[in-house]
Protein backbone atom coordinates (compact mmCIF):
# COMPACT_ATOMS: atom_id res chain seq x y z
CA UNK A 1 0.00 0.00 0.00
CA UNK A 2 1.27 3.13 -1.14
CA UNK A 3 1.56 6.35 1.17
CA UNK A 4 -1.21 8.99 0.34
CA UNK A 5 0.26 12.62 -1.13
CA UNK A 6 -0.27 14.31 2.24
CA UNK A 7 1.76 11.20 4.36
CA UNK A 8 4.66 11.90 1.83
CA UNK A 9 4.51 15.11 2.35
CA UNK A 10 4.60 14.71 6.20
CA UNK A 11 7.55 12.05 5.92
CA UNK A 12 9.70 14.35 3.58
CA UNK A 13 9.05 17.45 6.10
CA UNK A 14 10.24 14.76 9.29
CA UNK A 15 13.42 13.89 7.20
CA UNK A 16 14.44 17.22 6.50
CA UNK A 17 13.54 18.95 10.18
CA UNK A 18 15.82 15.18 11.20
CA UNK A 19 18.67 16.16 9.11
CA UNK A 20 18.84 19.53 9.46
CA UNK A 21 18.28 19.65 13.51
CA UNK A 22 21.23 17.31 13.36
CA UNK A 23 23.48 20.31 11.28
CA UNK A 24 23.66 22.57 14.28
CA UNK A 25 24.24 19.83 17.24
CA UNK A 26 27.67 20.14 18.61
CA UNK A 27 30.16 17.66 18.63
CA UNK A 28 30.91 15.91 22.22
CA UNK A 29 34.58 14.20 22.55
CA UNK A 30 36.10 12.41 25.43
CA UNK A 31 39.09 14.58 26.92
CA UNK A 32 41.80 12.90 28.65
CA UNK A 33 45.73 13.11 29.47
CA UNK A 34 47.75 10.16 30.57
CA UNK A 35 50.98 9.37 31.29
CA UNK A 36 50.51 5.58 30.74
CA UNK A 37 48.57 3.53 27.68
CA UNK A 38 45.67 3.60 28.56
CA UNK A 39 43.45 7.39 29.19
CA UNK A 40 39.68 7.93 30.41
CA UNK A 41 37.96 11.25 30.94
CA UNK A 42 34.76 13.02 30.78
CA UNK A 43 32.74 13.99 27.37
CA UNK A 44 33.67 17.70 26.58
CA UNK A 45 31.28 19.33 24.29
CA UNK A 46 33.35 21.00 21.17
CA UNK A 47 33.40 24.71 20.18
CA UNK A 48 31.08 24.90 17.32
CA UNK A 49 33.84 25.69 14.41
CA UNK A 50 35.32 22.07 15.62
CA UNK A 51 34.21 19.08 13.71
CA UNK A 52 36.86 16.30 14.78
CA UNK A 53 37.69 14.28 17.78
CA UNK A 54 41.43 13.07 17.96
CA UNK A 55 43.04 10.02 19.48
CA UNK A 56 46.53 10.40 20.25
CA UNK A 57 49.57 8.08 21.89
CA UNK A 58 53.17 8.82 21.19
CA UNK A 59 56.16 9.56 23.01
CA UNK A 60 58.39 12.85 22.91
CA UNK A 61 61.34 14.29 24.92
CA UNK A 62 60.42 17.62 23.75
CA UNK A 63 58.52 18.19 20.39
CA UNK A 64 57.28 12.44 14.07
CA UNK A 65 60.15 15.05 14.14
CA UNK A 66 64.23 14.42 14.83
CA UNK A 67 65.83 17.66 15.97
CA UNK A 68 68.59 15.82 17.05
CA UNK A 69 68.99 12.45 19.22
CA UNK A 70 67.60 13.25 22.37
CA UNK A 71 64.84 16.00 20.87
CA UNK A 72 62.14 13.79 18.63
CA UNK A 73 58.54 12.95 18.56
CA UNK A 74 56.91 10.26 17.05
CA UNK A 75 53.03 9.67 17.64
CA UNK A 76 49.93 7.42 16.04
CA UNK A 77 47.10 9.17 15.63
CA UNK A 78 42.73 8.49 14.94
CA UNK A 79 40.72 11.14 14.02
CA UNK A 80 36.60 10.80 13.87
CA UNK A 81 33.93 13.21 13.43
CA UNK A 82 30.88 11.66 15.50
CA UNK A 83 30.29 11.68 19.12
CA UNK A 84 32.71 9.94 21.64
CA UNK A 85 34.29 8.33 18.41
CA UNK A 86 37.64 9.17 20.64
CA UNK A 87 37.26 7.12 23.34
CA UNK A 88 38.85 3.55 23.67
CA UNK A 89 43.03 3.13 22.62
CA UNK A 90 45.81 3.46 20.42
CA UNK A 91 48.63 0.98 20.04
CA UNK A 92 52.03 2.91 20.42
CA UNK A 93 53.77 3.95 17.22
CA UNK A 94 56.37 2.50 16.20
CA UNK A 95 59.90 4.10 16.99
CA UNK A 96 61.99 3.11 14.50
CA UNK A 97 65.69 5.90 15.77
CA UNK A 98 67.99 3.76 13.10
CA UNK A 99 69.56 6.36 11.50
CA UNK A 100 68.85 6.32 7.50
CA UNK A 101 71.83 8.41 6.07
CA UNK A 102 69.61 11.90 5.93
CA UNK A 103 70.81 14.85 7.39
CA UNK A 104 68.51 18.33 7.51
CA UNK A 105 69.61 21.62 9.27
CA UNK A 106 68.89 21.67 12.63
CA UNK A 107 67.79 23.58 15.58
CA UNK A 108 65.09 24.37 18.32
CA UNK A 109 64.71 28.04 19.61
CA UNK A 110 61.89 28.09 22.67
CA UNK A 111 60.73 31.72 23.00
CA UNK A 112 61.60 32.41 19.37
CA UNK A 113 59.97 32.55 16.06
CA UNK A 114 63.25 31.80 13.68
CA UNK A 115 66.34 29.64 13.79
CA UNK A 116 68.88 29.29 11.55
CA UNK A 117 69.45 25.63 11.67
CA UNK A 118 73.18 25.75 12.13
CA UNK A 119 73.21 22.18 13.56
CA UNK A 120 72.62 18.87 11.47
CA UNK A 121 69.91 16.56 12.58
CA UNK A 122 70.36 12.71 11.66
CA UNK A 123 67.13 11.25 9.93
CA UNK A 124 66.16 8.03 11.16
CA UNK A 125 63.72 5.15 10.23
CA UNK A 126 61.04 6.75 7.18
CA UNK A 127 62.42 10.84 8.09
CA UNK A 128 62.92 12.01 4.54
CA UNK A 129 61.79 15.11 4.26
CA UNK A 130 63.54 18.33 6.05
CA UNK A 131 61.14 20.70 7.64
CA UNK A 132 60.73 24.17 8.99
CA UNK A 133 57.91 24.72 11.57
CA UNK A 134 57.35 27.72 14.33
CA UNK A 135 54.37 29.61 15.41
CA UNK A 136 52.99 29.56 19.11
CA UNK A 137 52.57 26.91 21.72
CA UNK A 138 49.29 26.59 23.83
CA UNK A 139 50.23 25.49 27.66
CA UNK A 140 47.78 26.73 29.69
CA UNK A 141 47.71 30.12 29.66
CA UNK A 142 50.67 30.85 28.41
CA UNK A 143 51.41 31.11 24.70
CA UNK A 144 55.25 31.50 23.95
CA UNK A 145 56.42 31.41 20.60
CA UNK A 146 58.79 28.85 19.03
CA UNK A 147 61.15 27.57 16.18
CA UNK A 148 62.14 24.09 15.11
CA UNK A 149 64.13 22.75 12.47
CA UNK A 150 64.82 18.73 11.64
CA UNK A 151 63.82 15.74 9.83
CA UNK A 152 60.17 14.44 9.56
CA UNK A 153 58.28 11.58 7.88
CA UNK A 154 57.08 12.86 4.10
CA UNK A 155 52.93 13.11 6.04
CA UNK A 156 54.46 15.84 8.09
CA UNK A 157 54.16 17.80 4.57
CA UNK A 158 50.35 17.79 4.76
CA UNK A 159 50.78 20.79 7.70
CA UNK A 160 50.25 23.86 6.94
CA UNK A 161 50.54 27.24 8.31
CA UNK A 162 47.73 28.14 9.93
CA UNK A 163 47.28 24.50 11.14
CA UNK A 164 46.56 23.78 14.79
CA UNK A 165 48.44 20.40 15.98
CA UNK A 166 48.19 18.53 18.94
CA UNK A 167 50.40 17.24 20.80
CA UNK A 168 50.70 14.99 23.69
CA UNK A 169 51.63 17.70 26.35
CA UNK A 170 50.60 21.10 24.18
CA UNK A 171 48.64 22.09 20.84
CA UNK A 172 51.45 24.08 19.16
CA UNK A 173 49.56 26.77 16.24
CA UNK A 174 51.48 26.65 13.17
CA UNK A 175 52.23 30.39 11.67
CA UNK A 176 54.92 29.16 9.32
CA UNK A 177 55.57 25.18 8.26
CA UNK A 178 58.07 24.42 5.65
CA UNK A 179 58.53 21.20 4.31
CA UNK A 180 61.39 20.08 1.49
CA UNK A 181 62.83 15.94 0.40
CA UNK A 182 65.95 16.05 2.49
CA UNK A 183 69.04 16.37 0.25
CA UNK A 184 70.73 13.33 -1.18
CA UNK A 185 73.49 12.16 1.55
CA UNK A 186 77.20 13.80 0.57
CA UNK A 187 79.97 10.87 0.14
CA UNK A 188 82.65 11.36 2.81
CA UNK A 189 86.18 11.32 1.66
Amino acid sequence: MMPSRRQRTFLLAFTLLCTLWGLGYPLRCEVCRSDGQKCSGKLKTCDSDKDTCVIMVGESSTISTTMSAHDYMVSNTHCCQTDACNTGSLPPPPNNRTENGLVCPSCVAPFRDSCSGSQLARCVGSESHCVYLSGNVHAGIIKPKFATRGCATESVCNTKAGAEVPSITYEYYLNRADCLPAPPPRWQG
